[in-house]
């Protein structure tokens, strides 16, 4: 077995996986070559401007030296180019306040390209802990210590990003696949209430 695409720890949605490593290398390739179209599903915080329902973030991406987490990145004018086309799908509020669907294309493939760009453009997804609120969130996700209140700013035990549809050349034409989001995704749009933390499944999600 080949794994051929990786997503975020708390992304869900489509990987693709290669059984022969003919078809494994075929992939790789077209990855590289950038023939991949990727569409992404994503709630994030704010409504995006009237004029934006469809937009290209183009912002260079690095190491944010300022951090105190090791792994995140951040906008710098020195960093690898980066873009993302967002189209606005919906505005909607909750009482917890005003959000969007979104979905994202990433025209690059950059580390944590689409929680950064989101998070620059003022718009972070929702239950994002190291691009969210307070990347403080993410250090004490990590020890097992969030509290009642720093789950109540994150609001969802998860990260509202899903990996929807992926296409690419195949053969005599393309390939397709694509995976509905989790209910939980579902539930936060629909005004549901919001899903209890009650245990590992929640703290620590695959995908």
């Amino acid at each position: 077995m080949h794994l051929i695409n990786r997503l975020d720890r708390e992304t869900s949605g489509l990987v693709v996986v290669a059984t022969e490593p003919e078809a494994a290398r075929h992939l790789r390739r077209l990855w590289s070559q950038r023939l991949v179209r990727k569409r992404y599903l994503a709630i994030v915080h704010g409504w995006p401007p009237a004029d934006a329902d469809s937009t290209l973030l183009s912002w260079p991406l690095g190491r944010d030296e300022r951090s105190i987490v090791a792994v995140k990145d951040c906008v710098r004018e020195d960093g690898a180019p980066a873009e993302t086309l967002v189209r606005v799908r919906r505005r909607f509020e909750r009482p917890e306040g005003r959000f969007a669907l979104l979905e994202l294309e990433p025209r690059t493939g950059r580390k944590h390209q689409l929680r950064i760009h989101l998070a620059h453009w003022g718009h972070p997804l929702v239950g994002d802990k190291l691009y969210g609120p307070d990347e403080r969130l993410y250090l004490a996700f990590v020890k097992e210590r969030l509290s009642p209140e720093d789950r109540r700013r994150l609001l969802l035990p998860h990260q509202a990003l899903h990996a929807g549809e992926l296409e690419f050349p195949w053969e005599n034409g393309s390939a397709c696949f694509t995976a509905p989001p989790e209910q939980w995704f579902e539930d936060f749009l629909d005004g549901a209430p919001l899903p209890e933390w009650t245990g590992r499944r929640e703290e620590s999600p695959g995908g």
